[in-house]
């Protein structure tokens, strides 16, 4: 018996010309409208716009189409958005394919349209040939426990711990240090309201010690995991000699492990020369002047420079350079030179930077701080200023200043401080633990920064704060309640849906030799013994769909639900059988 007949609709998109000023999108329509099974072959000039959804709802209804082909952008973007206009119109949503014409190919190709088009056309052949093979099929439905850990005790944990007990829901918190606060407990005066940031943390910390829903678990850290998302089984070391441990069960975890700051090697930018320190040690140096003049071991300051981006922007052939913008760290000195003018107007203060980046509402401080006397010194990259200490004992900076005509200035003074961005913590055994993708910066990734801003690829493990990448506290707590949002929209259900693009076994086939188990980087495979024979079967739950697991097996005894290997054979057929 022969493959069933198909209805299927093919639709286009311009992308606004990101696709269409590189490809050919009318010539690719026109190439595959009498594919076999295509009833609906359309342009759009944005698939994704809701004018264009209602249209493919109506063309399903009104075609009876039982397979859907969008070719656009990215699956990454856009393959929620069109599984819903699917369910919408009765057609079940794993009977739809996207096609990413968008970064691969009008994007990599933008010097060759005929090719860029050429190979548009053997790409969305090769979805209608996918979406041929397509068969419905369901959500896995998951039972979830009503209960969270929170790994992380700063700023974004403990705001997140707050709001996700708020609405009735269990909360561990686990955090490896003795106290809860984070930088922010450490912080002085913060802009724009003025108030210590160990005050916000003291309020914090009372609002969560407050909740009888919280369980909160200091000096302690995550060291296993198993089970899966609705229902994970964590394990945690408390005590760093291990003495003590615990299993907690739990539907959702929120990492929130926060951030160090860039320790300078010794001799960058001076450091190790008495005099030269880090914001963080300068602030604390101002934060304790509160009450009295600014000084430095005994003596009085009275001129200081800021060199700005240290560890941050750094060039791209350094090793393991740090080539992102720590952002908060220009308004952060900024508020620090503002805040040593109210100490004492006299002090003179030089700010070396690259770019200043008070952007939006930091703005206002920058030119407060002009106001009150700082001075502001442009240098290029490739000639950051240089330190060095006098044969009197003095400091001196040495600068070339862009805003006067490259300018070399020499400019003495008390104190240097390096203005150090965020670097990512050293989060080994937890990236381990839980299977959490980092960034080539060593940061956490989330799905997509706009439209999945706080989940990863692993079901049920959400990310907030500064562990995902340099923010500033407001930023990191409005991520700790997203990822309360995310949380409370699973969790309070009862039950969630998961994705049923899993792998699956065939137990005739399998001959249990076990490849397979070392393959899964989710631990999903595991070894069951039947009645007369062992065979590998696969948690769905577990399962993420990469499809490791499929190359692997000896017997090709494993097959993955919507990318099958008939729907990757006829794939391939139809690229090859396409000229290039």
């Amino acid at each position: 018996m022969g493959p069933r007949s198909r209805r299927i609709g093919v639709y286009v998109c311009h992308c606004g010309g990101n696709i269409s000023d590189y490809v050919d999108v009318e010539k690719v329509i026109s190439d595959i409208q009498d594919a076999g099974d295509v009833v609906v072959a359309k342009t759009a000039m944005f698939a994704c716009s809701d004018a264009t959804q209602q249209e493919i709802v109506a063309d399903i209804e009104a075609q009876g189409l039982d397979g859907l082909v969008v070719a656009s952008c990215s699956p990454k973007l856009h393959t929620y958005t069109f599984r819903a206009v699917a369910g919408r119109a009765g057609l079940n949503p794993y009977e739809y394919s996207q096609v990413n014409i968008r970064e691969q190919c009008s994007w990599v190709h933008t010097d060759d349209r005929d090719a860029a088009t050429d190979k548009a056309t053997a790409l969305v052949r090769a979805g209608i040939s996918r979406t041929r093979l397509t068969t419905p099929l369901e959500p896995l439905v998951v039972e979830t426990l009503p209960h969270t850990l929170v790994i992380g005790g700063g700023i974004a944990g403990l705001r997140a711990a707050v709001g996700l007990a708020d609405i009735g829901l269990r909360v561990t918190l686990v955090e490896r240090e003795l106290q809860l606060g984070g930088w922010v407990g450490r912080f002085g005066p913060m802009y724009p309201h003025g108030r210590d940031g160990r005050e916000l943390v003291e309020t914090l910390v009372a609002e969560v010690r407050r909740r009888s829903a919280i369980t909160v678990l200091t000096g302690a850290e995550v060291v296993g995991k198993a089970g899966s998302f609705g229902n994970y089984r964590v394990s945690v070391r408390i005590g760093g000699d291990g003495a003590a441990s615990l299993e907690v069960a739990v539907g959702s975890i929120v990492v929130a492990s926060g951030f160090e700051t860039y320790q300078p090697e010794a001799g960058e930018l001076g450091y190790g020369i008495d005099g030269v320190v880090t914001l963080p040690e300068f602030k604390e140096l101002v934060d304790a002047s509160a009450d009295g003049p600014l000084r430095w071991q005994g003596r009085p300051v009275r001129s200081l420079a800021y060199v700005y981006c240290v560890g941050s922007r750094q060039a791209a052939d350094i090793e393991g350079a740090n080539q992102y913008c720590s952002r908060f760290c220009c308004a952060a000195t900024v508020q620090t030179a503002v805040q040593v003018a109210g100490l004492d107007p006299a002090i003179r203060q030089f700010h070396l930077y690259r770019d200043m980046r008070t952007y939006g509402k930091f703005e206002p401080l920058y030119t407060e701080a002009r106001k009150v006397g700082s001075v502001f010194l442009k240098f290029a990259p490739e000639a950051p200023p240089e330190v060095r200490r006098e044969a009197g004992g003095g400091l001196t900076v040495t600068v070339r200043d862009l805003l006067t005509g490259n300018e070399e200035l020499a400019i003495p003074v008390d104190l240097v401080i390096l203005v150090t961005g965020m670097v990512p913590r050293a989060n080994g055994e937890l990236v381990s633990v839980l299977k959490l993708p980092a960034g080539s910066d060593g940061f956490f990734n989330e799905i997509h920064p706009k439209l999945r801003p706080v989940e990863t690829v692993v079901d049920g493990v959400l990310i907030a704060g500064a562990c995902q990448g340099p923010r500033t506290s407001a930023e990191s707590v409005a991520s700790g309640l997203a990822a309360v949002t995310q949380s409370a929209a699973v969790l309070k259900k009862g039950y969630t849906e998961l994705d049923p693009l899993v792998a699956i076994v065939d137990p005739l086939a399998c001959t249990a030799c076990g490849d397979c188990l070392t393959a899964c980087p989710y631990d999903a495979i595991s070894m069951t013994e039947g009645a007369d024979r062992h065979a590998a079967v696969i948690s769905p739950t577990g399962c993420k769909g990469c499809g490791g697991c499929v190359p692997i097996c000896p017997e090709n005894a494993i097959d993955l639900l919507g990318y099958t290997n008939a729907q990757v054979s006829a794939m391939i057929e139809s690229l090859v059988a396409v000229p290039a």
